[in-house]
């Protein structure tokens, strides 16, 4: 829900006064009265586009990511390692910037996996009664105050 739609809810519904919306919001009164007075505009924070100190190594942090998750777990260099070997080849910003590249590489990596490494789906239709699915499984009750384990049959039509 929008930061207006809040504090409209606040203040038409709610009956709390001003003073009481701004504490609970942490905006200023000032701002809590132009958003009600305006109209439906929520309100827009724009970020402007700042060039990161990571920008220049960001292919090569990249190529190292790459190659290091075709190494297995225990031959892996941590991140603290990927971090000083770039401050070795000049980068002057923190671990932070390098640790939360990496998280995006890493999602963004596992996002296109799940995309193209989903192949060709087949669907299996059958008529009713053609095929069915049947399992075992063993399951315990407590009949007559005795605890007793029972051998279950499971049996699903393909059909429903």
């Amino acid at each position: 829900m929008g930061l207006l739609n809040v504090i409209r809810r606040m203040a038409l519904r709610e009956k709390l006064p001003i003073r009481e919306i701004a504490r609970r919001t942490g905006l200023s009164r000032n701002t809590i009265r132009k958003y009600l007075k305006a109209g439906t505009i929520e309100p827009r924070f724009s970020v402007p586009e700042r060039p990161s100190k990571l920008d220049p190594f960001a292919d090569k942090l990249a190529a190292w990511l790459k190659t290091e998750t075709s190494k297995s777990r225990k031959q892996r260099r941590p991140l603290t390692q990927l971090h000083a070997d770039l401050v070795a080849l000049g980068f002057t910003g923190s671990y932070n910037r390098v640790a939360a590249f990496a998280r995006e590489w890493r999602a963004e990596r596992q996002r296109e996996q799940q995309i193209t490494g989903r192949g060709t789906f087949v669907p299996l239709t059958f008529r009713p009664g053609e095929a069915f699915q049947f399992d075992w499984s063993e399951d315990y009750a407590v009949i007559g105050g005795e605890r007793t384990k029972l051998q279950v049959a499971h049996i699903k039509l393909a059909h429903s």
